[in-house]
Parts: structure tokens; sequence; C-alpha cells
């Protein structure tokens, strides 16, 4: 049996994932999870930091891998996918300076406006097609700069890539996540010269982007004697939303919202759209796994009720609530792309305040999925009239699209047909570009059909 291993990591959580072939479907097992989370400390000049715990990732990361020597199904290929944006820097000795901030720190905020001033916003969009986010790896590195952090760094990794990084002792960065940071030109797809010299980031920290499907290399002799075996790495789409819009079993041009800690909704398209346009409807261009672009927009996502749901103390489990929101429906709704929400001390406040009263926990998570179901179709109207295409289907992907209200509000807004699933999607995804990197699948298409063969997929009947 050959097997293959993901590790999808999220904001929240992270799992390793087996999968071989059988009967022409995809086999899949999780086969360990693990917590995830920022860590927030106060700098010296009472600063509130948030940053990565990489060290103890990265031991997690270790740990599922031999997980899967201990059940004898040790992979000959494993590939990691994390969210986007953030990233490592190594010195001269290939230490991480300062370990990793996490993108929900504020420092990319502070940044923004000076780097604005060098190139003005609508410029660097037009440059890269990425939409304004303070926490854009663009301004993390400026910020860098401004702080003189940068000046011992001798090479940049993404999140992803520095975890390859510590496996295999060879140093790649993948395309799909270099896009997300506002760095990569939209027309070169490599990194924008232009850019990195005007503000000062040293070019040496950057190589040619690999290609999804590209073998890395294999375990360094001492990954392996800990983990039980030798295997290779081998480049999925590294960002976690590039891997699971590869797995959805899209048709067409078929919009998709893959709903987790974010929402993004989208579709793929052959080129990027820079237009003003496109600026003016909060549209990005991200790396998908043939160098096109998956034309979407970044919606905060269920991340309110992550947060909302940790503030109670993990008291109910996400099914228990969505329960809860169903019979305490209520009119209010909230702007849930506004920064406010984007790392509060408390969520529940922010969204009574927001509301302007207080809410019970079922009224709460009402409102956040009646908020996310209006965003949604505002974006589609909007992805709509931008691409000049009218969509009949949407195909909800990702662990959000288990949330039974959610999926019905959504398709009650936008009056679309909506598809559902796969849930595992990212992990789905980062599992099929390894077997197309390897030749066991010839191409996306016939990996998208063997999706659609191999999971629930499911159409969402309203009540």
């Amino acid at each position: 049996m050959t097997y293959y291993l993901a590790v999808d990591i999220g904001a929240s959580s992270g799992r390793h994932i087996v999968a071989h072939m059988e009967n022409g479907r995809m086999i899949t097992e999780e086969i360990y999870r693990f917590e995830n989370g920022p860590t927030a400390s106060t700098r010296a000049d009472g600063e509130r930091r948030l940053m990565w715990d990489i060290d103890r990732l990265y031991t997690e990361i270790l740990n599922g891998l031999r997980r899967a020597h201990e059940l004898g199904k040790e992979p000959v290929a494993v590939g990691i996918d994390t969210w986007g944006v953030d990233y490592v820097l190594l010195d001269g000795n290939d230490r991480p300076i300062e370990g990793a901030y996490c993108y929900r720190d504020m420092r990319g905020e502070r940044a923004a406006e000076k780097v604005h001033a060098i190139i003005p916003f609508s410029e660097l969009y037009r440059k890269t097609g990425i939409m304004y986010n303070s926490f854009n790896t663009v301004y993390q590195l400026y910020d860098d700069v401004l702080t003189g952090r940068i000046k011992e760094a001798r090479s940049l990794l993404m999140i992803p890539d520095y975890f390859h990084f510590r496996l295999t002792g060879v140093k790649r960065q993948e395309y799909t996540n270099a896009t997300t940071g506002a760095l990569i030109s939209a027309e070169t797809h490599t990194w924008d010269t232009d850019i990195l010299d005007r503000l000062g980031i040293p070019r040496h920290l950057f190589a040619e982007p690999a290609t999804p499907g590209e073998t890395v290399g294999s375990f360094t002799d001492e990954v392996a004697a800990y983990v039980g075996y030798r295997a290779d790495i081998v480049l999925p789409c590294t960002h976690d939303t590039a891997s699971a819009v590869l797995a959805a079993p899209l048709k067409g041009r078929t919009p998709y919202i893959s709903s987790g800690t974010w929402s993004l909704l989208g579709v793929e398209q052959p080129q990027a759209y820079t237009s003003a346009q496109a600026e003016a409807a909060l549209y990005s261009n991200e790396g998908t796994y043939d160098r096109c672009v998956r034309l979407q927009k970044n919606i905060m996502g269920l991340w309110m009720i992550q947060q909302v749901r940790h503030e109670t103390g993990d008291a109910y489990d996400f099914a228990t609530i969505a329960a809860m929101a169903r019979e305490n429906p209520i009119p209010e709704t909230v702007p849930v792309d506004d920064p406010r929400f984007l790392a509060p001390v408390s969520m529940t406040d922010e969204i009574h305040a927001a509301v302007g009263r207080t809410l019970t926990l079922g009224e709460t998570a009402y409102c956040v999925y009646n908020s996310l179901a209006k965003d949604y179709k505002e974006s589609l109207c909007a992805l709509e009239e931008l691409t000049g295409e009218q969509y009949e289907t949407l195909n909800i992907i990702g662990g959000g699209s288990k949330n039974a209200l959610l999926n019905e509000m959504t398709a009650r807004y936008t009056g679309k047909r909506v598809i559902t699933g796969p849930a595992e999607g990212t992990a789905i995804g980062n599992l099929m570009m390894q077997m197309i990197g390897r030749g066991d699948i010839a191409s996306v298409e016939e990996g998208r059909a063997i999706v659609a063969r191999s999971f629930d997929i499911d159409e969402v009947v309203c009540e």
C-alpha cells in the first residue's frame, strides 16, 4: 500500500491525515491532531505581541509523523500547508530571528501608512493584485525594516516552507503561499524587485518561487531516526485555501467559499484582475496550482464563533452553538470585516457593542452566522459584476461546510444552488497535489473527479 501524509495546520488546530488509493477512490484517515493558536506577550516597552510557537508546532509535526510509523502507515511523501502571509526570518546560522509573528499582531497596521507613503496602495494593488490587509507580508516586512530586525536576516521562509526546511535541510519558497503577501508580481509570477528595492527589503532573502508538485528533498538523517522512516517532501499548494480549492469538485468556473477560520469567496481565473473596479470590490488575486489565480475576497469567517466559544471556556461544541443560534434568531447584523473583530480582547463584548445591546449566546451566534451569509451575498454579487458572469452554483468547502444553519442562510441570501463538501478539503487538496507530483494522479481534473466519488458532496435543502 502506498501512503501519503498531509500536515494541515490552521490558526486554531493542526492535523495529520494519511491517504491511499483504493479502487479508484481516495481513502483518508486522521491519525494525529493538535491545538494551535498565537501566544500573547508584553514587550519591555509595554506593547502586546502575538507570536506563533514554531518550536512547539514543529514538535507536533514530528510526533504526528512518528504516529504514522507506529500505525504501520509510513508515507512515501509528506506535504505541509498553513495559513498565508506569516514567515520566519533566518540569520546566517539558519536560526529564527525573534521567532514568528502572528498576522493578528498589530505591527503591520503601524507600518502600512509608511509603506503607502512610498508606494501608494493603488499602485501596489496594480502590481500584485493583492487587496489591503494590514497583516500582509509586505507590511510586516517593512516593520522589520523600521525596527532593524531585518538586518541580521539572510533568508526568509513562509511558515510551511520553514517546516519543510526543518524536515529536509532544503529551502524552498512555494508559489501559492508567497502570493498572499503582496510581494509577487501579478504579471511575472515572481518577486517584484521594484517593490523590494523601494521599501529597502533585501533581494537576497528571496529565490525563484517553487511550483506545487515539486520534490523539495527527503527527511534528514535526524528526522528519519526520530520518526522511524524516510519520506520525500513533495510541495502541495502550501497556502491552505489554495489546497482547499484544488480539492473542490468544481466544473468550469464555479465560485467557492472556503469556510473556516477565514471565509474565502472567489472563483478560479486564468489571469489577475487588478483594475480599479476589482480594488473597489476588495478582491485579491492569489496564486493557484498552475500559476493562474483565485480571484477571491477574504471575509472574517468562523474566527468570530471560535473566539465566542473560547470565551465560554469551550463549554459547548460548535454543533450545540449552531443549534442554539437556530432557536434564537435576531434581526441585527454586524459588519464582519470591520477590523474591530480581527483580534479583540473579548469577541463577545465586541459583537454586543457593535449590536448595541447584550445578547444571549444563541443570539450572538445567530448574529454572526446571519452577518456572514449577508456578506457572502454582497461579495458574490460584486464578483459577478467584476467577471461579467452569472453563476448558478456555489460550492462551500472546508470545515464550515458542515454548518447546516450557515449553509441554509447562504442559500437563502444568494439564491444559488449550494453544494457542500468536502469538509477536509485542505488536506485532500494537499494529498492530491502530492499524488500529482509523483505521477499517481495524472491531472487536477482527474484528481477532482476522484474527490467527487470519494467524499460526501451534498446539496443544501433549506428548511
